[in-house]
């Protein structure tokens, strides 16, 4: 072949943001080919970096010179993932974490401090809600609560010293949906930073950032990845936003492993035609459930009669793949289902491949109050299911074995 026709192996891979549409940059952004003309991303599995000098030393951790240096805060898996994920998400950068949950940690300890305030939306998950209440109190910072859907309610509880917004957007697991470009808009009149949870619907069905947020953190354990294999989180906004962020991790070092980033980077390839999958499972078994005798009552925005039907359809190209539901009954009639499916998981897990099934009110929100519970709506009687990718018919049929007994 003449080297006209040719390709230079050693080309990097990274495309232009601009020129290419986000299904294409899922799969080629954010990685530059080795000198080893992999196809596939390569995995960098060490944990320190070897420098030609003392002097090159010393200029990479002064931070003179931009490269590696110590796996917990560089390396060129991460950074491929963070890379790939920023362009998705319609970010300037990204910074990978060891879970959602230190994702969610890292903005708060590196962006607050003692004396202010957060304003969140109650029916966040369970764990985040844990970690307000009983530690980031601890540092002196006040936390408020406020319903996702009610703006009177959120303009009325910020205070001068509220310094951020969190909010999560479908909820979980009550699918509410929050007013994003209303909420940034408050927030920036308020002086604080509007940070959104967008584990629900990722970069594929929805982008906060367009409407106003200025950070959106991940839980990669997720739909990120797809078939639950690693524990990961990221976070994504403006360069200087998540400099900070990657200042914390460099020092308390809540950092994403290199073999999960490669799992995760991986995963980002198929998450767009996947996320397809599971509304369209959901969108279907939703409706079914929707009729059925022994199902009270369903929250899926897919739904017409879902209150944020309206705002799910401006804010998101499709509704995700978590349904949850309430049965006729209480925690007996709801266990009774659970127990009888003989197919879905019992996890309380999401984003799977694996369709699966939890009760909310014992195990992802069970270390919050009665009174906690309640004010986020979720009864004895609710059962959240992550539907899956197997065929919609098998899924209804072993639901079906459930609800046949209550």
């Amino acid at each position: 072949m003449s080297d006209s026709g040719s390709k230079d192996n050693n080309q990097p891979t990274n495309v232009s943001v601009e020129a290419y549409q986000q299904a294409t940059l899922a799969i080629r952004s954010g990685y530059q080919r080795s000198h080893e003309a992999e196809h596939s991303e390569a995995m960098f599995l060490t944990s320190s970096y070897v420098f030609d000098s003392a002097e090159l030393a010393a200029k990479h951790f002064s931070n003179e010179l931009n490269g590696n240096v110590y796996s917990r805060y560089t390396n060129p898996t991460v950074r491929a993932f963070e890379e790939r994920l920023a362009v998705m998400e319609g970010g300037e950068q990204a910074v990978a974490t060891s879970s959602g949950m230190a994702a969610t940690l890292s903005v708060v300890m590196s962006l607050l401090q003692s004396g202010d305030h957060i304003l969140c939306s109650k029916d966040v998950f369970g764990s985040t809600r844990v970690m307000l209440n009983n530690y980031i109190v601890k540092f002196g910072v006040q936390v408020s609560y406020v319903s996702l859907t009610d703006l009177d309610a959120w303009q009325q509880a910020i205070q001068p010293n509220t310094k951020m917004l969190f909010c999560e957007t479908p909820s979980n697991p009550m699918s509410e949906v929050a007013d994003l470009e209303a909420l940034a808009a408050m927030s920036k009149k308020a002086g604080a930073l509007f940070v959104v949870d967008n584990c629900f619907c990722t970069p594929a069905l929805q982008r906060p950032l367009q409407w106003g947020a200025d950070l959106v953190v991940h839980s990669a354990t997720k739909y990120l990845d797809g078939q639950g294999r690693c524990l990961g989180g990221a976070v994504v906004g403006n360069s200087e936003l998540i400099e900070k962020i990657v200042g914390f991790l460099r020092a308390a070092g809540p950092t994403m492993s290199p073999f999960n980033a490669w799992v995760f980077l991986k995963g980002l390839e198929t998450l767009r035609i996947r996320m397809q999958a599971h509304s369209a499972n959901a969108a279907e078994l939703a409706s079914w459930l929707n009729n059925h005798p022994k199902v009270t009552k369903v929250f899926y925005a897919g739904l017409e009669d879902h209150p944020g039907h309206g705002l799910a359809v401006k804010q998101q190209s499709d509704f995700g793949g978590v349904v949850s539901f309430a049965v006729s009954g209480g925690r007996e009639q709801a266990w009774t289902v659970i127990d009888n499916t003989r197919m879905l998981s019992l996890t309380a897990n999401l984003g799977d491949t694996k369709t699966t099934i939890v009760h909310p009110a014992t195990t992802t929100h069970g270390r919050l109050s009665d009174e906690e519970r309640q004010e986020a709506g979720i009864g004895q009687n609710l059962i959240r299911i992550a539907v899956g990718l197997e065929d919609i018919v098998d899924i209804k049929n072993d639901l079906q074995l459930g609800l046949d007994l209550i």
